[in-house]
């Protein structure tokens, strides 16, 4: 792979970086050591325009270029996920119930790679901003940025992110423009009846008959209420009711998770849920709360940004597939790409274990490859005078 020769030479540093981070995950917000380990490997660079505790740990570095010129936001998120690891890698975990399952020791180490090799070598104008953001996973710790003013405090024009992909070519890029992932929306239904004993049905009012009602109707949503090639995931993960084989619950409560791409579709399942519940719970006799909690919004691509970042990864793979399906997933980059044009592309991990699976382990070789597509979009974006340049 042509990667930038100079991150190439530190390669065996940032394998270094990235499995100390996997051995120290955090979550949420909480991603204080992770900070501090940041902010240490930026000082050795020599790096001095710092901020910390930006949505509570994240951490924000600014690299002046050597001239006027565009303001270019990076971004990796820092934070892990609440499970236990079965890699049995030497550099494992050491902290339970917490692992790095989706990678972000891998995106935080492709960005620290990045750092070193602009501020060594300050090969473009304006400024870059490094973007180490906590509670990806849950939170939206990229939307706290956002609305804290990020943007415009720093600046920022144009921001960029990656993700690692398992299962696709080590090192080859995937992108598309415009919608890439779904905004995320979770329901919750509590169904309220009158418990009693399960030989005198007829004495209560039974949220369990109810709940499946609800359930089977909410899948109707999918199939008959929006158009069939618009993208719509309506999914029930969770049904909790009861205790024991002879008594029927007071309750039940619902879970649910939907996935849309267009506003006037999530808007659509919105209402159809509340019709829904409100409808079945009157027609068993009892009562039902439903709360519609709106997550992260889809993850949308500035069309512009989108084709310069593929042109960008071209440089640097041989792999890159710029028109890729829509992934179903919801990412909380959304937020800064409704703030700012950019472009958000996947990184192929290889052959691993999926996302979230308690066997996942970051590649290392695909590092210095990552690193070298968020140096080259700086440079690319802000490039010196042809009398100023320097050979990467």
């Amino acid at each position: 792979m042509p990667i930038v020769n100079r991150i190439a030479e530190f390669a065996e540093d940032m394998t270094l970086w990235r499995r100390h981070l996997h051995q120290h995950p955090e979550l949420g917000f909480a991603c204080h050591d992770t900070a501090e380990f940041v902010v240490a490997r930026l000082k050795e660079f020599g790096i001095t325009d710092i901020h910390t505790g930006i949505a509570t740990s994240g951490v924000i570095a600014v690299i002046n270029g050597r001239g006027a010129g565009p303001v270019i936001g990076l971004r990796a998120d820092m934070d892990a996920l609440p499970m236990e690891e079965t890699t049995g890698a030497d550099w494992a975990s050491t902290r339970a119930g917490a692992m790095h399952a989706c990678g972000h020791d891998g995106h935080t180490t492709m960005l620290l790679g990045a750092a070193r090799y602009l501020a060594e070598t300050r090969n473009f104008a304006g400024q870059v901003v490094l973007i180490f953001q906590p509670a990806e996973e849950n939170g939206g710790g990229a939307g706290v940025m956002v609305e804290d003013g990020l943007m415009e405090r720093f600046g920022i024009e144009q921001v960029y992110a990656l993700h690692n992909a398992p299962g696709f070519e080590p090192g080859g890029f995937y992108t598309k423009a415009g919608p890439i992932m779904a905004a995320v929306d979770t329901v919750h239904v509590t169904v309220k009846g009158v418990g009693g004993h399960a030989a005198l049905p007829h004495t209560t009012k039974d949220p369990i008959v109810a709940a499946v009602a609800m359930v089977q109707a909410m899948q109707t949503i999918v199939s008959r209420n929006h158009y069939a090639l618009d993208d719509l995931v309506v999914s029930v993960t969770q049904i909790h009711a009861g205790s024991a084989d002879n008594i029927v619950p007071e309750s039940a409560y619902i879970c649910a998770t939907v996935r849309t791409f267009d506003k006037s579709v999530q808007d659509m399942v919105e209402k159809r849920m509340r019709e829904i519940v409100e409808g079945t719970a009157a027609a068993h006799g009892l009562t039902a709360d439903l709360t519609y909690e709106r997550g992260y919004p889809a993850t949308v691509n500035d069309a512009g940004r989108a084709a310069f970042a593929a042109e960008v990864a071209r440089e640097i793979s041989a792999t890159v597939d710029d028109d890729m399906g829509r992934e179903m997933g919801a990412e909380d980059f959304s937020f800064m790409l409704e703030a700012r044009p950019g472009a958000y592309l996947f990184i192929g991990q290889g052959e691993s274990a999926g996302l979230h699976h308690p066997a996942y382990d970051f590649n290392d070789e695909i590092a210095p490859v990552g690193a070298s597509f968020f140096a080259r979009v700086v440079e690319r974006a802000a490039p010196l005078g042809a009398d100023m340049e320097t050979a990467a």
